[in-house]
């Protein structure tokens, strides 16, 4: 299993560059952000000097969307960052939420996020793509490659990862959903003619190492806010019998408002109608053993990477339990001598 880290662009942005360096120190695989340019600072010029700083650790953002930027420059920044620094790039994208929210826009239809993935692939891989009737490719880049992950949670969305994404990213770390949502990934490629085992599936959620309880369930409830968001969407398009197991749809109906500008925070004051059963089944908590435990069942089910979103204020110390406790449990154990 492979491990990522995501992070908020925050200022000063070289905390953020001092976090990624901490994380690939401690043998995470990948540095992921949010990207939301209004809520907080530019993620690829960030992602630039994290390549510069560090050796190893791929970046990319959880998620970025088809409204916000032009695809062609998109695939541009991924391309020519993996012309400077080697194709340590991966897309992570979605409908939208914050980033087009905040701008009283509205979440991107899949037809356009399917677009999207394949523009931004095809001109990152140096293949030509046509675009609006025009044949493009990039004249100068040579070796880059670029693979463009979905996130979904609604049936449609996990039948186009399914059927166009490199990779799958799911926001949510409670075990029963993920196993339905990667089988419903799954059986997308198989009727689609693609290899299922071809597909990474990357779960990403809070994690908070500790034994305070009651602190780190406070700490994490704004995620289940920020998943409602998505679900109170595909409610509202398909109603309660869109297919979604039943504990997505029930938390919901507490829900009221939400607000952008305390969204991804452990302050976020719009949450109260997340309990704490959703915070522990969409989040790990408590000690190292029971994180391994879980982060086993979730192995277990076909995910390749757990991201853990370190929105709370036990940012380092939860960094350094994964190095020294939880990963290593985790990985392939080679023996020198047999």
């Amino acid at each position: 299993m492979d491990f990522g880290v995501v992070l908020q662009t925050n200022p000063p942005a070289w905390r953020t560059v001092g976090l990624a360096k901490q994380a690939e120190e401690h043998g995470f695989d990948y540095v992921w952000t949010f990207d939301s340019h209004l809520l907080w600072q530019e993620p690829y010029v960030i992602y630039s000097a994290i390549l510069a700083a560090t050796n190893r650790v791929v970046v990319g953002p959880m998620v970025t969307n088809p409204a916000t930027r032009d695809w062609t420059v998109t695939a541009s920044v991924y391309a020519t960052l993996n012309e400077m620094y080697g194709n340590r790039t991966v897309c992570g994208i979605g409908r939208g939420d914050s980033a087009v929210r905040v701008l009283n826009g509205k979440p991107s239809t899949l037809k356009d996020v399917r677009e999207a993935t394949h523009v931004i692939r095809e001109l990152a891989n140096r293949r030509p793509v046509e675009v609006n009737g025009t044949t493009l490719q990039f004249p100068w880049a040579r070796t880059s490659e670029l693979e463009v992950w979905i996130a979904a949670y609604g049936p449609l969305a996990l039948k186009t990862t399914g059927e166009h994404g490199d990779g799958y990213i799911l926001q949510l770390a409670d075990v029963d959903i993920a196993a339905w949502m990667i089988e419903q990934v799954r059986t997308a490629a198989s009727d689609a003619g693609r290899d299922p085992d071809a597909i990474t599936f990357c779960v990403a959620a809070p994690a908070y190492v500790g034994t305070d309880r009651a602190h780190m369930l406070e700490q994490t409830r704004w995620f289940g806010g920020m998943v409602g968001n998505h679900i109170a969407d595909i409610v509202a398009k398909y109603g309660e019998d869109a297919g979604l197991p039943q504990v997505l749809t029930d938390y919901i109906k507490g829900r009221t408002d939400y607000d952008y500008n305390t969204h991804g925070k452990a302050d976020n004051d719009h949450v109260d109608f997340v309990p704490d059963e959703i915070v522990e089944r969409f989040c790990i908590l408590g000690t190292p053993d029971e994180h391994v435990a879980k982060l086993e069942q979730l192995k277990a089910i076909g995910v390749d990477q757990f991201a853990v979103y370190l929105q709370h204020d036990h940012k380092e110390e939860t960094l350094r339990q994964y190095g020294e406790s939880i990963i290593p449990r985790l990985r392939d154990h080679v023996t020198a001598t047999s």
